[in-house]
């Protein structure tokens, strides 16, 4: 009779919440309820070791976000080298905690560049993984952005999602496996570097360190932004290159009444003109863009690239002479590059009547291709993810995304990015971080960086 009255207790008790809990209320039970079966379902995929690094992430989120904080309220534009090496400073310390041993790479002076932080640790096991990450952001000294505010669960301010939040998830993670006695052994090296943004020239000398590092390494995995909580998960296992052409014309000046006649020709801005729409019209491909970034034209221009800045002078009645055109260009394959600019090369040489044109190209960020090799570790992440609970992954569409620092490392190892923070606006003055998210891609991380390392 106890146990009936019991159960008729209870049941009341259950009649009554549900009279005063709305329907929204209701649906946030079933969520909860949902997910929590989902991660009881992930916990079994998971072996002893694994669960005890789950928990030594979650155990040390409010210090994490105590680190992203103390990073984030130093300035470290690109073009700011004492505030990248106060931010190197801030790092390094959680690396040589770890058992690292690291080491500041500086650049030369003239670059003007802060430098380097390497941190490496050898072992015997597994695959030799290199970590990526950079300490520079878009927000230079004068940048009029807060450093750090904090909104309830996200936090807004000067590089949070690119890249310091990245940044942090990785030495979270790597924590964990020192704190669960897995890191030992492991043959990991980690390179943060200062000038991502802005890469310091030459790029050979400020990438040479990544690339001997890539050269030692079997795969790369670099913690730029990851996707948010609920929305299809993707990973960038391809990423386009990042470079940049100039389009130089030269006509016949004149009088505006003789524009056209045989003497004096078209003049430099219908022969532009003619070339960018022939762009346009000729070189429709998937994952090719080539942008117009800046075109000048008169009878006298000029154009600084150190401060992308520029001036023109002409009149209404006279034909131009000069026309200059700055724009990138970007590309999935080196194959696809190259037919690009031989296709650019043939329309600048059709030239209208009395004009001449040249084009030059450059490359900042070589391309990375997808490759067989990459998408394993895609796969290796998005298991790890599943075993989580936390859903999988899909190769992320590369024209979606602008070009990395993986991308110098590619033509020697696959590599996977996106691993890092959920956020928005980056690199504008919105830029913000979901807090939550930092222990969802250090939970990822620590599980595929220990599964890659046996």
């Amino acid at each position: 009779m106890a146990a009936v009255a019991g159960r008729r207790d209870r049941l009341g008790n259950e009649a009554l919440l549900r009279d005063h809990l709305t329907e929204e209320s209701l649906r946030r039970i079933a969520l909860f309820a949902a997910l929590a079966t989902i991660a009881l379902a992930a916990h079994a995929q998971l072996n002893e070791t694994e669960q005890r690094i789950v928990a030594a992430v979650k155990s040390r989120m409010p210090q994490a976000v105590e680190l992203l904080e103390r990073s984030v309220r130093i300035n470290s534009g690109s073009l700011n080298p004492d505030g990248v090496r106060e931010v190197g400073k801030v790092f390094r310390a959680e690396f040589d905690a770890l058992g690292f041993k690291t080491r500041w790479v500086d650049m030369p002076p003239e670059m003007q560049r802060g430098g380097h932080l390497v941190a490496e640790r050898e072992g015997t096991r597994g695959k030799r993984l290199l970590l990526l990450g950079h300490m520079d952001t878009v927000f230079e000294k004068d940048s009029s952005v807060a450093l750090w505010e904090r909104r309830g669960d996200r936090v807004r301010g000067q590089g949070v999602g690119d890249m310091k939040g990245g940044n942090v998830v990785m030495i979270e993670a790597l924590r964990a496996l020192q704190a669960v006695g897995v890191l030992d052994g492991a043959r990991i090296a980690v390179m943060l570097t200062g000038d991502e943004e802005r890469v310091g020239r030459p790029i050979e000398r400020s990438r040479a360190p990544m690339v001997e590092l890539a050269k030692r390494s079997d795969a790369a995995l670099s913690f730029e932004g990851g996707p948010p909580l609920g929305h299809v998960q993707g990973a960038s296992i391809s990423r386009r290159s990042n470079g940049g052409w100039t389009l130089t014309v030269r006509a016949r000046p004149g009088h505006s009444s003789r524009v056209f006649t045989p003497a004096l020709g078209y003049g430099a801005v219908y022969e532009g003109a003619r070339i960018l729409n022939a762009f346009r019209e000729q070189l429709v491909e998937p994952n090719l863009t080539f942008n117009v970034g800046v075109m000048l034209a008169g009878t006298n221009v000029s154009y600084d690239d150190a401060t992308a800045t520029g001036t023109a002078f002409g009149k209404g009645n006279v034909i131009p002479r000069d026309l200059t055109v700055r724009g990138d260009m970007r590309y999935l394959t080196p194959e696809q590059g190259e037919r690009a600019r031989q296709r650019m090369r043939a329309i600048v040489a059709a030239n209208l009547p009395g004009t001449t044109a040249t084009i030059t190209f450059s490359e900042t960020y070589p391309p990375m291709p997808p490759t067989e090799a990459g998408m394993e570790l895609l796969r290796q992440y998005s298991r790890a993810s599943e075993d989580l609970g936390l859903g999988g992954f899909v190769a992320g569409d590369p024209a979606s995304r602008g070009a990395g620092d993986i991308q110098f490392v590619a033509p020697y190892i696959p590599g996977i990015d996106s691993l890092g923070v959920a956020g928005n606006g980056a690199h504008t003055d919105d830029e913000d971080m979901e807090i939550a998210s930092i222990e969802r891609a250090a939970v990822r991380a620590a599980l595929f960086i220990y599964r890659l390392t046996r």
